[in-house]
């Protein structure tokens, strides 16, 4: 085997979510070992933390119908049905192209979903509220594109295309989200940033979508309908359309489209591989060896395409192969919880940065926890086929920011990230 085709073998390695759990569980157990410099592990402490996550999805869902955790909850922000507004404005669509534009709107929403900071605001002239953080971003970003802000054709307002994204500057980014230097967004630049990087990555693959460029076309590929693009040129294209697709299949498809978008990210052999860094405890074999992918924002993005798809009529299964999502809310609640124990009280002191190991190492051992706490909780609520998305859902992320809310003021996360607007 030549070296391109070790190369390319080590990176389908590392888009493969079953590698995700492995290269974690690698850490975790390099951990349990006492070898890390940066924390230890209290697991008698993981019961405590299943009983909070249970009792608030009991509180949240109370007939236990628990949704997939999903960009479309925080659509949901205010109690106000913001969905039921977007389908008004598809009605006469086809079921596929309304699947597009729901993906369209998805795929934007959750690439701007990166830490606010805590001084930011938006204020929702429709329904005169005040959104901060993930449910402001959402909202924001849904007003944004029902404007046909990342739109470049306007007699198709609300959809995302390519030409739209790469005119994006600073000052119209801002304007979506009403940031300035008395409302301070973090990351707005490093979100124009990724923005361009979408839009060049979208105009660079018109074979799945179109010459316009709309990410919305992954239905089509994905499903392979009749007059889908091909996400792999050398498949042959079915003409019939599949109403089954698997949930690593859509992040597959995510991540082969999408990973060179990252600016935050790693590039492998000369290949962009997002969300992915090295760690001399993260084992493996082969080329792919001592690197952990995560993968965070495409999974919190597949995880956001489900309800998309299924609206549509295509079933999504194969929940369970993603993870656990790694970010400052789930991490955070084990942290908080005790659960994960920083060897260094002072841990917090300084802002770090993705790359940095111990950060590496948090995010590895709350994919590892996650998994450990699923059947702990499912246990709690009675519901022993209660998929990771729902706990996550029900849930986890509720639980990270409710500890948070009781140990800081506002609600901030126990550890500061330095970011781009784009990992956290």
């Amino acid at each position: 085997m030549n070296e391109q085709h070790l190369v390319d073998a080590a990176v389908r390695t590392l888009r493969d979510p079953a590698t995700i759990r492995a290269r974690c569980a690698s850490i975790t157990a390099w951990v349990d070992a006492g070898a890390s410099p940066h924390f230890t592990l209290e697991r008698a402490r993981l019961d405590a933390v299943a009983q909070r996550i249970a009792a608030l999805t009991r509180s949240r869902f109370p007939d236990l119908k628990i949704p997939v955790h999903s960009r479309w909850r925080h659509f949901e922000a205010g109690g106000v049905d913001r969905k039921a507004e977007l389908d008004r404005r598809l009605n006469g669509r086809s079921h596929i192209a309304a699947a597009r534009t729901r993906i369209d709107l998805a795929l934007l929403s959750v690439l701007l979903d990166a830490g606010a900071g805590a001084g930011w605001a938006y204020h929702e002239a429709e329904s005169g509220q005040r959104f901060v953080r993930s449910e402001g971003l959402a909202v924001a970003s849904f007003r944004a594109f029902l404007a046909g802000r990342f739109s470049s054709d306007p007699g198709d307002p609300i959809r995302v295309d390519a030409a739209a994204l790469l005119k994006i500057d600073a000052k119209g980014l801002a304007e979506v989200f009403q940031a300035g230097p008395d409302n301070p967004l973090v990351g707005l630049e490093g979100r124009v940033a990724l923005l361009h990087r979408l839009g060049e990555a979208l105009r660079a693959r018109p074979e799945v979508f179109t010459s316009t460029g709309q990410p919305g076309h992954l239905f089509d590929a994905l499903t392979h309908h009749a007059h889908a693009p091909r996400l792999n040129h050398h498949r042959p294209l079915p003409t019939a359309m599949h109403h089954e697709v698997g949930a690593g299949r859509i992040l597959g498809a995510l991540l082969e489209s999408f990973s060179g978008i990252w600016p935050s990210g790693q590039v492998f052999h000369g290949v962009p591989v997002g969300d992915v860094w090295p760690h001399p405890a993260a084992g493996g074999t082969g080329t792919s060896a001592g690197w952990v992918p995560f993968h965070k924002l495409s999974q919190w993005l597949a995880y956001s395409l489900v309800e998309p798809f299924e609206w549509a009529g295509v079933k999504v299964h194969g929940l369970d192969e993603l993870t656990g999502l790694p970010e400052y809310r789930n991490g955070g609640l084990l942290l908080d919880a005790g659960v994960i124990v920083p060897r260094d009280a002072a841990f917090a002191a300084a802002p770090r940065t993705p790359a940095d190991p111990w950060v590496i190492e948090w995010r590895a051992l709350t994919v590892t926890l996650l998994d450990e706490l699923l059947p702990r909780v499912r246990h709690l609520l009675g519901v022993p086929d209660l998929p990771l998305p729902c706990l996550l859902e029900g849930g986890s992320w509720a639980a990270g920011r409710q500890i948070a809310a009781e140990r800081r003021p506002g609600g901030a996360p126990p550890v500061s990230i330095e970011s781009d607007g784009t990992v956290f």
